[in-house]
């Protein structure tokens, strides 16, 4: 069974997980797009303004049909990285939010949602798998060796906060490494097998956990729910926008109010890809409904492979019925 499970074909790698594949700060957009990642690499500059709407709102149109039917991945992903920085900025980035995007903004970032199966503001993939670099590309994947590309505000607290996440995505890689000889010792009732993929794994989780623990040493509490957290949420269940945000000059929203949720570190596919693995099911309560609403929001290859690994593993059951003390302990 170790066969059917791929990483490469759900763009996954040992060494960088659920990361992206490119080094994305080297990717370029055409020139067509060129006035929308000079805004976006303003945001900065331009929030701090306190009118960042009047400096967005003189972005040229653009018609993105033959750039999404015909652009590579990793420019679709940088494109939208870029976009939805700005519609997030254009929401949240003045005292009131903003119950309408335009045109300028909605129609580019719906297109390019639409292209990648995603939804149409900032998801964690655009916010964190997509949205780092190495300093040293010799280098491994790292906090002292990673950089944020695209900034709200810019600040240390921000940027710690998103790069803590993208060194524990890394890390990551080295359990999904083990999924598929995990499975197939399962498949295979090869305890000796199976007992080293769990070890390893748990190694690496207390590795993933270390890196955590790091989060307060550059972001503090307070700056984060302030500063950071609040051009981050969604315009779902958010009383500060009623039913949503209008998309205007979105045809297939008729002009209704749109309702999505915001960017949350539970839309990481990391701790949904080991519960799949190990057949962990939650309790049908309201926390449930959200993640399983969350699961929505990955991008679909990273969906995918946490379907398809429910669907392939029979740890649990192997674990349950081996008898083995140390396989269940570990």
């Amino acid at each position: 069974m170790a066969d059917a499970l791929s990483l490469c074909e759900f763009d996954i790698s040992p060494e960088r997980g659920f990361l992206c594949s490119y080094d994305a700060d080297s990717v370029v957009l055409p020139s067509l797009l060129a006035p929308a990642a000079e805004a976006a690499a303003s945001l900065p500059r331009t929030l701090l303004t306190g009118r960042v709407r009047a400096h967005l709102a003189q972005l040229p149109p653009v018609d993105l049909s033959q750039f999404c039917a015909e652009a590579s991945e990793p420019r679709i992903r940088t494109a939208m990285l870029r976009y939805a920085f700005m519609v997030q900025a254009y929401v949240w980035g003045e005292p009131e939010p903003a119950a309408r995007l335009p045109a300028t903004l909605a129609v580019p970032v719906w297109a390019l949602a639409r292209r990648l199966g995603q939804m149409p503001l900032l998801p964690y993939s655009g916010y964190v798998l997509d949205n780092w670099d190495r300093f040293d590309r010799r280098k491994p994947i790292a906090l002292d060796n990673i950089y944020m590309m695209q900034n709200f505000l810019a600040g240390e607290d921000e940027s710690w906060f998103v790069l803590v996440h993208v060194a524990i995505e890394a890390c990551a890689g080295g359990m999904l490494a083990q999924f598929p000889a995990l499975i197939a010792a399962a498949d295979e009732g090869n305890k000796a097998a199976a007992l080293s993929a769990l070890v390893a794994i748990r190694s690496v989780f207390e590795d993933v956990n270390a890196i955590f623990d790091r989060m307060p040493e550059r972001c503090d509490p307070y700056i984060y729910f302030h500063r950071v957290r609040p051009y981050i949420h969604g315009w779902k269940d958010n009383p500060a926008l009623g039913a949503g945000l209008i998309y205007e000059g979105v045809a297939e929203t008729g002009a209704k109010p749109q309702a999505f949720r915001g960017q949350t570190g539970s839309q990481s596919s990391i701790v949904p890809a080991i519960d799949a693995l190990l057949g962990i099911q939650h309790a049908e309560d309201p926390l449930r409904a959200f993640l399983d609403e969350l699961h929505f929001y990955r991008p679909p290859a990273h969906r995918n492979f946490i379907d398809k690994v429910r669907a392939l593993s029979h740890v649990r059951r192997f674990i349950e019925e081996a008898g083995d003390a140390a396989l269940r302990e570990a």
